[in-house]
């Protein structure tokens, strides 16, 4: 449970908003688990060690691999006892770790995140524009520092295994020849003549 043990109503309605606009934005290309307030619907772990960040994003394949886990902060939980309690936490798992937070309070998230070791792959920050949520992405951190799971899963993904390039060659090579029987005359035609 987060150090901060009750949050004032307002902001934890704020929270929770943020939470599930997460999970509509994300819902595409991932499945994705919430535990909004106090709920613990999708572990990170299991038994004892497992961990509840606000989002899980796991793989839409068969084995449902986590993917990301992303912590939602407000205004009053940005503070150096969460880093150390939570986001630490969240960003030793193999799974890269994004922080959302509110817009006034990047810098401080960025300081609390470099004073204390935390290695964090995204932050952004989030602001209310009439009625809609906003979001704006404000730190990433470069390739080589993420996870090496991510790396991996991300180059898994996109380059085809040495059989499938080769079906999709040879595939590619037997449309572009004609086959052998098209250049064989029909029967009872005689052959055309080169054109010199």
């Amino acid at each position: 449970m987060s150090p901060i043990l009750v949050r004032p109503v307002r902001e934890q309605f704020e929270h929770d908003r943020v939470t599930r606009l997460l999970q509509v934005k994300f819902r595409r290309r991932f499945e994705v688990g919430i535990n909004p307030g106090i709920e613990q619907n999708a572990p990170v772990g299991s038994g004892a060690s497992a961990l509840y960040p606000d989002v899980v994003l796991m793989s839409q394949e068969r084995g449902r691999r986590v993917q990301a886990v992303i912590e939602v902060e407000t205004a009053e939980s940005v503070n150096n006892l969460e880093a150390i309690a939570q986001w630490a936490l969240y960003a030793r798992l193999r799974q890269p770790f994004h922080l959302y937070v509110p817009a006034g309070s990047v810098d401080v998230a960025k300081r609390l995140c470099s004073d204390n070791g935390i290695p964090v792959a995204e932050i952004q920050s989030y602001h209310v524009v009439g009625s809609q949520m906003r979001f704006t992405p404000v730190y990433r951190a470069p390739a080589s520092s993420r996870p090496a799971a991510h790396a991996a899963s991300r180059t898994a993904r996109r380059k085809p295994t040495r059989a499938k390039a080769s079906k999709t060659a040879r595939a590619k090579g037997a449309a572009r020849k004609p086959s052998r029987r098209s250049a064989k005359p029909a029967p009872g035609r005689a052959p055309a003549r080169k054109r010199r």
